[in-house]
């Protein structure tokens, strides 16, 4: 990198993310850096230099982004990675540094959906009902707590890593695997284990998407978590975000 690269922080973590790193690498103008929570035991490889760890609050933002000398702050995190997305907007406000945000967008409803909307885990399984139920659920490991003030139910829970401590539930199985996945694999998985409704959040994006189109292919009902606020404005593709980026920091040469 040059003297004159920009120095970019990406607050990563999914999918949306990698893409952006790659495509801002390879504009050789952008000095990138990825920077992982380290939820996940072994992480995709990100193909950009990348971080793993918290910053310690937006304090702790505050001072990286200072020390590190960062000229864009890009917050490209899960929607529902709530906490991070209002630590950067504090952390971006106290140091002056621009911040942009990527949020994919929500899924929408499709006729045949069933959806039971809720805006939290505890909420949407008030909603299953007191009735035991095979549900399979993708929550991600840090949410499922809730999962045993009801312990009533069969519980078919994915992650990309062993769910340690397991939940102190009579029935639970555990499936460990990566998206994206497949519509008709879905379908398959929830036939297989007798599904009879599907536990999980609005993440949007097309990687998860096909367990919500596998629940209408079965006429299953959808326990959806609604997404919490946002913490600010944001764009919604990486197409976009990279336009709005090079709004602000024109390339010098548009053949780069």
């Amino acid at each position: 990198m040059t003297s004159g690269s920009i120095r970019t922080l990406i607050l990563g973590g999914t999918t949306e993310a990698r893409r952006l790193g790659a495509r801002l690498a390879e504009a050789r103008r952008f000095d990138v850096t990825l920077s992982l929570a380290g939820r996940t035991r072994a992480p995709v490889d990100q193909g950009v230099p990348t971080r793993i760890g918290g910053f310690g609050g937006p304090d702790g933002l505050a001072r990286h982004l200072v020390e590190t000398g960062v000229d864009l702050l890009i917050d490209a995190t899960h929607p529902f990675a709530a906490r991070i997305s209002a630590n950067a907007v504090a952390a971006a406000t106290a140091t002056g540094v621009p911040l942009l945000a990527l949020r994919r967008p929500e899924w929408t409803r499709e006729p045949g959906d069933r959806w039971i909307e809720a805006d939290s885990v505890a909420e949407a399984l008030g909603h299953v009902g007191a009735a035991p139920r095979r549900l399979f659920v993708a929550l991600g490991r840090q949410e499922l707590e809730p999962l045993e003030a009801a312990p009533q139910h069969r519980y078919l829970v994915r992650s990309v890593d062993p769910v340690e401590p397991p939940l102190r539930v009579p029935h639970a199985d555990y499936l460990l695997d990566r998206g994206p996945f497949d519509a008709e694999a879905e379908t398959v998985l929830f036939e297989r284990h007798g599904i009879e409704a599907v536990l999980a959040k609005n993440s949007g994006g097309a990687a998860s998407r096909a367990k919500i189109d596998a629940a209408r292919r079965l006429g299953l009902p959808v326990h959806l978590v609604r997404r919490p606020p946002a913490a600010g404005p944001s764009l919604d593709t990486v197409e976009a975000l990279l336009a709005a980026i090079d709004h602000r920091f024109p390339p010098t040469d548009r053949g780069e």
